[in-house]
């Protein structure tokens, strides 16, 4: 059965016009999350980034509780769903629009991810934007090959994320964040402030192997990464349950 999807813009039912400029021009940002029971984990965090998004790309104010409103709007009665906010505006709009689609809820993968590095990296990662073109290609690229999803690199494969979350590295004493251009992940952010160490790092795809595991992070949750091309990772199951003890003991944000 197909994933039902509901898609309302400034707390309506989208209509084709509505959707017609952010189809037809591929300019805006967005928040993804994760609703259980209409609470949301780093509630506050997803909505300080799309009030700085929304400064940088449209000079313009996005209030906050504004947003919350429209999230109970679009949600209705689910208690359970994957959402995400974004944000566009049309030529000549006096302010910016905001697009809330929410969908059946999505677990964070079981199985440990393998994923293939490719020489990309986001334009202004630290927004995250719409029209990711060179992502789509290079997940598409690295699936033919039978990988999970892209690992994007820069000049001298210096690691930065992967194509839909960002990736942590285990040394056996910290975990270690790639010290790339990239997104500040949610997910990330909320593991930083409650890992008992982590540190930012520069870490090479030559760097990998001397690490002693891996693993992937984004709104879906934490999950293991098995390979990075043909360089194994074991799956720790201490560092497992470590990041899983330190992710559900985030507290839920009621919407």
């Amino acid at each position: 059965m197909p994933d039902e999807i509901t898609i309302e813009v400034d707390g309506r039912a989208a209509t084709a016009d509505d959707l017609a400029y952010p189809v037809l021009v591929n300019y805006g940002h967005f928040s993804a999350m994760q609703v259980r029971g209409r609470r949301v984990r780093g509630l506050d965090l997803h909505l300080r980034r799309l009030a700085a998004a929304t400064t940088e790309l449209f000079d313009a104010d996005l209030d906050p509780a504004h947003v919350r409103t429209l999230l109970r709007h679009a949600l209705g009665a689910r208690q359970d769903a994957a959402v995400r906010v974004a944000v566009f505006q049309r030529d000549r709009a006096p302010a910016p629009s905001v697009l809330v689609a929410v969908r059946e809820p999505v677990d964070a993968p079981v199985s440990a991810q393998r994923l293939m590095s490719v020489p990309y990296q986001r334009p202004l990662p630290h927004i995250k934007h719409v029209g990711g073109f060179g992502q789509r290609y290079w997940t598409r690229q690295a699936r033919g090959r039978g990988f999970d999803d892209a690992l994007l690199t820069g000049p001298g494969g210096v690691i930065a994320e992967s194509s839909i979350a960002n990736v942590g590295f285990w040394d056996g004493t910290a975990v270690v964040w790639p010290d790339a251009p990239c997104l500040s992940g949610i997910t990330m952010q909320l593991l930083e402030s409650r890992l008992p160490v982590t540190r930012r790092a520069r870490v090479l795809l030559a760097d990998v192997p001397s690490y002693a595991a891996a693993f992937v992070a984004n709104s879906t949750g934490v999950g293991p990464l098995a390979a990075i091309d043909d360089m194994e990772l074991p799956v720790d199951a201490d560092l497992m349950k470590m990041l899983g003890d330190a992710y559900d003991a985030v507290p839920w944000d009621e919407i």
